[in-house]
């Protein structure tokens, strides 16, 4: 039976396609999903994609968080099944208070597209349980407010509860600690600024970004 990934969208969203053919290229069932739906128990995954919900009015992903789909979200979460919320759907995943913190505008006040290497910190979650501990991954990042940023108490616990999932090697905005991601303290919620589906195929440069997502969808993890 195939592993079926609801691909979650909004007004603004516009990394969903590429999203579902990188989840279609390792064999996933994926399905996009309009943020009107609230009920999601038919999927194994959901995914929050890149883009610029709602034209990132106010702050990004502050709209969307009062979308009807985001109490079908959280309720998905609950029970224990992975969200990743990767770009724009990490800040909204901080806007809905289902991961801590906020992003913030990059430290240059400039948008940054380019790709950038980051740090595999723990593999005590369901976005990188199938990863190694200190592995290095090649990914593209696409953002004006992708700076991570927490009070020192929530830092403190991200840090001591194994909650920083990824790094970057040379910070590119600014990021408190240099996170590039991190869960919830389940480990079944993560988001990430720099974006796996743009890292699916040797033509676009890397095929790291299918180890995140076979880790999101097939891997076990413990916390």
């Amino acid at each position: 039976m195939p592993i079926n990934v609801a691909v979650i969208t909004f007004p603004g969203t516009n990394c969903e396609y590429d999203t579902v053919k990188a989840l279609e290229r390792i064999g996933y069932s994926a399905e996009l999903v309009w943020h009107d739906v609230v009920e999601l128990n038919a999927y194994d995954a959901l995914i929050l994609p890149g883009g610029f919900s709602y034209g990132d009015y106010l702050r990004p992903g502050a709209i969307a968080r009062f979308s009807p789909v985001m109490q079908a979200v959280e309720e998905f979460a609950r029970s224990g099944g992975p969200v990743l919320g990767i770009c724009n759907g990490f800040q909204l995943l901080t806007e809905a208070h289902l991961l801590p913190g906020a992003l913030q505008k990059n430290v240059s006040l400039k948008f940054i597209c380019r790709s950038v290497e980051v740090k595999v910190d723990t593999v005590r979650s369901s976005l990188t349980s199938l990863a190694s501990k200190g592995q290095v991954l090649s990914l593209p990042i696409n953002h004006f407010e992708g700076n991570y940023t927490c009070d020192d108490a929530t830092l403190k616990i991200l840090e001591e509860d194994e909650r920083v999932l990824l790094r970057y090697v040379d910070n590119p905005n600014g990021s408190v600690h240099s996170i590039a991601g991190i869960c919830n303290e389940e480990g079944n919620i993560a988001g990430m600024m720099p974006h796996p589906e743009r890292a699916s195929d040797e033509l676009l440069g890397s095929t790291d970004g299918i180890l995140l997502f076979r880790s999101l969808c097939e891997g076990k993890f413990s916390r």
